[in-house]
């Protein structure tokens, strides 16, 4: 596709003037507005809009350092879909994008130092890298780096990633506004991201004056397999009697999800009309065994193009400060959570009230 701005084509589909719709583009105010929607709306057609936004990247080679499983879409479909949004985000610009495997935890620094001091390397993207001697070593090397769903302790690093901690909280509250007040939540924990999920529920919990149980209310799954969530999930319904059953199931990820749905149908139980379930997820499995999963979507398609936006920024302005933009989830209402009336179940709550002496 033509990467220069296609003035002459939007003049002929829309049947205005070169002028006119130059005019439009350059963000000139002595145009009529029913011009200006026109040239807009063909100008977002031809992609012309996205390639004003990204303006010019200064540099022509980029590496993108993630976990092995991050390039098979079969170990890691979060991360392998970031990855596409990285080339997304690079369409309109004649950027080589490389790519190199790297541990999370305990990488090869002397591997990341080779990658990094490549003549060809002018700049790089480190994706759900949690080694902070890496981060160091990115920060020192003097090259522009972005990291995606990871943090930089040090704080010398620009950063994008989800809002865990928020996710986890709206999770968490839109079951309380649908009555529920007896929530069972199914986590994979291996990671401090999905510790910050968690911290979300908490505050949810916290803010209807709820007392989270770790014992009580949270079980942890060593992975984000459906078989290992079904196996856990059935082992607990068997020590727990139906009179003790929660009205929902909060579950950290949609194959997690399938593998909770699975083992409550295994056990008679009907979702929703017996017990609801929501992830947070949300992208990969919208039907789980013809249920339609209420979900909250953790932004995941935005994230490379967004650290492309950032990288852009850095090498405008190399000395400007450095932050972390953190992404907002999406609430996607279907029918796998159903409303409950309020009193139904009872729970304990803190005694300290939010005015007691």
């Amino acid at each position: 596709m033509d990467k220069r701005l296609k003035i002459a084509d939007i003049a002929a589909r829309t049947q205005l003037s070169i002028s006119t719709v130059s005019r439009v583009l350059a963000g000139k105010a002595n145009t009529s507005e029913k011009a200006r929607n026109k040239v807009l709306s063909c100008a977002r057609e031809l992609g012309v809009m996205e390639g004003m936004a990204a303006g010019r990247l200064l540099l022509n080679s980029l590496v993108v350092f993630a976990p092995q499983r991050a390039f098979d879409e079969r170990s890691d479909i979060f991360y392998y879909r970031v990855i596409q949004s990285i080339s997304k985000g690079l369409a309109f610009h004649e950027v080589r994008l490389r790519f190199c495997a790297l541990e999370e935890n305990d990488a090869d620094a002397q591997q990341f130092l080779t990658r990094m001091n490549e003549p060809e390397t002018q700049a790089a993207i480190l994706l759900g890298i949690d080694d902070p001697h890496i981060h160091d070593l990115a920060a020192d090397v003097g090259k522009p780096c972005v990291l995606i769903n990871c943090r930089d302790r040090r704080m010398r690093l620009p950063a994008v990633a989800p809002d865990h901690r928020a996710i986890g909280e709206l999770a968490a509250e839109y079951l309380f506004e649908r009555g529920h007040r007896d929530v069972m939540n199914v986590l994979c924990l291996r990671r401090y991201t999905m510790e910050l999920r968690l911290a979300g529920i908490r505050d949810a919990w916290l803010s209807h004056n709820l007392r989270f149980n770790n014992r009580r209310d949270l079980l942890v799954v060593p992975s984000f397999s459906a078989s290992e969530s079904e196996q856990l999930v059935s082992a607990w319904l068997e020590q727990t009697a139906r009179k003790d059953l929660p009205t929902a199931f909060l579950v950290g990820g949609d194959f997690m999800a399938a593998g909770t749905i699975a083992a409550l149908q295994k056990h008679g139980l009907r979702v929703p009309q017996d017990i609801s379930v929501m992830s947070i997820d949300g992208f990969n499995l919208a039907s789980i065994q013809d249920v339609s999963l209420t979900a909250v979507h953790v932004p995941r398609d935005e994230l490379g193009t967004e650290a492309v936006h950032m990288l852009q920024q850095r090498l405008v302005r190399p000395d400007a400060p450095v932050g972390t933009l953190l992404l907002n989830g999406t609430l996607a209402v279907r029918e796998s959570v159903r409303r409950i009336r309020q009193g139904k179940r009872r729970t304990a709550v803190e005694r300290e009230g939010l005015y007691d002496a």
